[in-house]
């Protein structure tokens, strides 16, 4: 009876505490303000997603759930892999104000694409 209630709060506080998280992670996502900072607030969403999977899979007794939670884990990581190739392919032109610097970043990603391979 008593370990039921810990857990029933228990869960309820880790809720709350990644619905914080969500909404933390929604903000930067939208304010920026450059590419790398939302592709990393992508891969912070794929995290509290794979935790409110496993929470609901705890509270639910439904353990399948932690299985799809490793899943989303895994897509999450392919693709924070591809958004980090194309910011290495493209350059990351969204934190600069003027084009010149913009060009400027853009050819030394290309560059170093070119010396890595």
């Amino acid at each position: 009876m008593v370990i039921e209630t810990f857990l029933d709060v228990a869960i309820l506080i880790t809720l709350a505490i990644l619905s914080i998280s969500f909404l933390l992670t929604a903000v930067r996502i939208i304010k920026g303000p450059s590419l790398a900072d939302r592709v990393i607030g992508l891969d912070m969403l794929v995290a509290v997603g794979i935790g409110f999977i496993a929470v609901i899979g705890v509270k639910t007794d439904y353990f399948l759930y932690i299985d799809i939670a490793i899943a989303l884990g895994l897509v999450g990581f392919l693709s924070t892999v591809a958004f980090a190739r194309f910011v290495l392919r493209h350059g990351d032109d969204s934190e600069f104000v003027d084009e010149a610097a913009a060009a400027k970043a853009t050819a030394e990603a290309q560059k170093a694409l070119k010396g890595a391979d």
